[in-house]
Formats: structure tokens, sequence, C-alpha cells
């Protein structure tokens, strides 16, 4: 080899070696900060739990280029703001947030950072983004309800329990997206032959008030819609509306579960690691104002057998027929 050539071979190995390192002094281990609005029960320790295979797939993994720090506000909206200031201070890349009330507390914390948000219900209404297609801003993520649920929830409790006449939806009404469910509640219950009327609850005795409310007369019904007020009172719920003997409509899995009558709504199981995928793009470098919120692609259907029997109901067999899962 000509000594030109060598040394031409040499400069060029001696060239390279700078980048080689520089490229990996410069990957440095992002931060990943996740809020909870709710407790670590029902599905959401197990959607987390696939949020996390997720992010596994795409190449992120805690303690080697990811550092993942999450916390569960058990429904309370002090935590809420507390552990959304906790996170904050942290300075991560991005965060991944669940419920309503989470997202409202995080908001005004979280400055420029991203947002990817589950298990929220009308964030446009809500005023988290601009727009479905363009959320804009700082915020994006997957939706778990659209408004015609309001009327899809009445129009269950129908179908199972045939002679109610009247029924009370148990809502927040400070929540835009409970307004509107309701709305569109309120416009079908004429067509399926029931009196609806709204109680907004924010502790265990107006929890207590409505449900006996209800009860007063034969032939009552509840809807139970989601919100981190219900969660923290969900067993109440349940075992005042066995009490009273009242058909009541949920809308989560993990309600039905519990006891329950019926349960419809978003596949958690599915929904929360699509997540991932948005928390992966933004970490590469995607702005968050640009990718659209997603809406829910999968329901599922839960029917409570036993507590239909309790209840003296007989579950239609086209209901039946719909169910995702049956509880014997």
């Amino acid at each position: 080899m000509r000594r030109r050539e060598f040394n031409t071979l040499l400069g060029g190995a001696f060239a390279a070696w700078p980048f080689a390192v520089r490229a990996q002094q410069s990957e440095r281990v992002r931060r990943i900060a996740v809020l909870n609005g709710t407790a670590p029960t029902g599905q959401s320790p197990a959607a987390y739990a696939a949020f996390l295979r997720r992010l596994g797939v795409l190449g992120w993994t805690d303690g080697r280029n990811v550092r993942i720090e999450e916390r569960w506000a058990n429904s309370d909206p002090e935590l809420m703001r507390n552990y959304g200031t906790e996170l904050a201070s942290h300075s991560p890349d991005v965060f991944l947030v669940q419920s309503n009330p989470a997202l409202a507390a995080l908001r005004p914390l979280a400055g420029n950072t991203p947002i990817v948000f589950v298990q929220v219900a009308d964030p446009v209404g809500s005023g988290f983004v601009a727009s479905l297609a363009r959320p804009g801003s700082n915020i994006t993520g997957f939706t778990n309800f659209e408004p015609s649920m309001g009327s899809k929830w009445l129009e269950m409790l129908k179908q199972i329990a045939p002679n109610v006449d009247h029924a009370t939806a148990i809502l927040h009404r400070e929540t835009p997206a409970h307004a509107a469910f309701w709305r569109e509640a309120e416009a079908a219950a004429p067509k399926v032959g029931v009196n609806l009327v709204a109680a907004g609850v924010h502790d265990s005795a107006e929890v207590e008030r409505a449900i006996t409310a209800v009860a007063a007369q034969p032939n009552g019904g509840l809807n139970v819609y989601p919100h981190t007020v219900k969660e923290v009172h969900l067993r109440l719920i349940i075992e005042l509306a066995g009490k009273y003997r009242l058909p009541a409509v949920y809308p989560f899995r993990y309600h039905a579960e519990a006891g329950g009558l019926l349960s419809y709504g978003v596949d958690a199981l599915d929904l929360v690691p699509r997540a991932a995928d948005y928390v992966d793009r933004i970490l590469r470098g995607a702005n968050p104002g640009e990718l659209p919120v997603q809406a829910p692609t999968k329901f599922e259907l839960v029917i409570n057998l036993k507590t239909a029997k309790t209840l003296g109901l007989t579950v239609p067999p086209t209901l039946l027929a719909q169910a995702d899962e049956v509880i014997e």
C-alpha cells in the first residue's frame, strides 16, 4: 500500500471516529411522565402494562434509553395537581395522562411539554384541543367516548329492563363531556319511552340522594356516566342499585365485573397501548399538534347474569348475542 493511500485511510478512520463517539454521547435517556387520574384498580393496571409492552416493541425500555415515572391519583383532584407539579418539575420529554380531570389539572403545569392523553371524553368540547383532525398546541391523544354514547346507554337500559319508564343519569354537571352525553340522552328519552332526569353528584351524600329519589317510584333505572367521582363511589352506587333493585348501565367492563348489571364502553386494553405509538413518534421529533386525536375502535358489552337474576330480569337473547362477555 502506498504511503499516501495509508495516510488517507488512517485519516478517514480518525475522521469517522469522533462522529461515532458524538452519536453515542448525544443519545440521552428520555423521560416519560405518566399521570393516571384513577386508582390502580379494574383494567387500569393491565392497560398500563400493555402500554409499556408496546413501548418496548417500539424500542423504548425503561432503565435503558427511557426513564418512566408514573403516579396514580386515586380520583383525588388535589393529588392530581400535586403529582402534576411533581412530574413537571422533572422536565419530562412527554407526558401520558389518563382521565379528563387529570388532564385539566396537568395542562397548566406542563408548559410546552407534549401531552398524550387517553381515556378522555369530548376533548374538543372540554377545550383541550382545537379539533380532532388538527389538535394544535402541545396536546393530542385518544378519546374514549363520543356524545352519542349518552343515547346508547339509555337504549341499553331499556333493552335489558323493558319496564323502566323513568331513569336518572348520574353525572358531573361541570364536565363538558357529560353535558354532551346528556343532550344525546335527553333527545333519545321520548323515543324509548323513558322520563329521564339528571343528577349531578360530587360526594357520597349526593349519590345516595340521587339513587334514593329514583327508587321512590317503581320501574326506575340508572345510567352512570364515566367520571372519577363515580370511580370513588362505585361500590356505593352498585350497592344502592342492588338494595333498591334498580337496573343500571355503566361505562366500563370492571363495573359489571364488580357487580353492576351491564357495562358498555371502550376496551381500555385496546385503547391505551395505542398511545405508545404517539409517545414514540413525539420522542422521535413529531409535533403533537399535528397528530390527529383518535377515536376508539373497539367497544365491549359485558352483562352480569347473576345481577340480572337478582333483579328479576330476563336478558333478551338478542342482547346476550351482542355481549362480548357474560358473567354467570
